[in-house]
């Protein structure tokens, strides 16, 4: 869990469009139950689409960004998809800058890096190597919708907010990448 979640918990049982309102009225309360809400999550996905450093400056962005555009907030899609938009944009907009102050596209040792937690048994370590080889050699796509899909539980129709895409191409890349997945895992 990040720093910013764990130093206000969740314990508000407003939607997330009532603390919104609550906060467009000067509530300051409101937006920390939101990013106590959220925090976590985001910093979840963040951490699947291989942010490894500076987690939770890319998670405040989220809010600071949400926040300072909360009037733009439509409710077309819940506010947790929105902020998943928003992350996935910051984090693209990260890794476009970072190759363009550098001149070499190799990849850094950090990116390379995979974090495994302790487990208490072999077998299941390797079975989660497996699955972590398998998702990583999907398309950056693939990928992503199907972490928003497993890790976070997200409608198709989300899914497509969040990527930019049609509801269809999500579930078509969703079990595409589903596919893959098996197949690598029974080579």
């Amino acid at each position: 869990m990040t720093r910013m979640a764990q130093d206000h918990e969740p314990n508000d049982d407003s939607t997330d469009l009532e603390l919104i309102a609550r906060w467009k009225a000067g509530d300051e309360r409101a937006a920390t139950s939101l990013v106590a809400r959220h925090a976590p999550s985001l910093a979840r996905f963040a951490i699947s689409l291989g942010q490894r450093m500076d987690v939770d400056e890319v998670v405040q962005d989220t809010f600071v960004r949400a926040f300072g555009s909360l009037h733009s907030f439509r409710a077309d899609s819940s506010l947790r998809t929105w902020l998943f938009t928003i992350e996935r944009r910051l984090i693209l907009d990260r890794r476009r800058s970072e190759r363009r102050r550098r001149d070499d596209t190799s990849v850094d040792d950090v990116d390379a890096a995979t974090e495994f937690d302790a487990l208490d048994e072999i077998v299941a370590e390797e079975a989660e190597s497996r699955v972590k080889k398998a998702v990583d050699q999907l398309s950056r796509l693939q990928k992503e919708v199907f972490l928003l899909r497993v890790n976070e539980g997200l409608s198709y129709k989300e899914i497509a907010e969040v990527v930019g895409s049609t509801e269809g191409a999500a579930r078509v890349h969703y079990h595409n990448a589903m596919r893959a997945v098996k197949e690598s895992l029974y080579v």
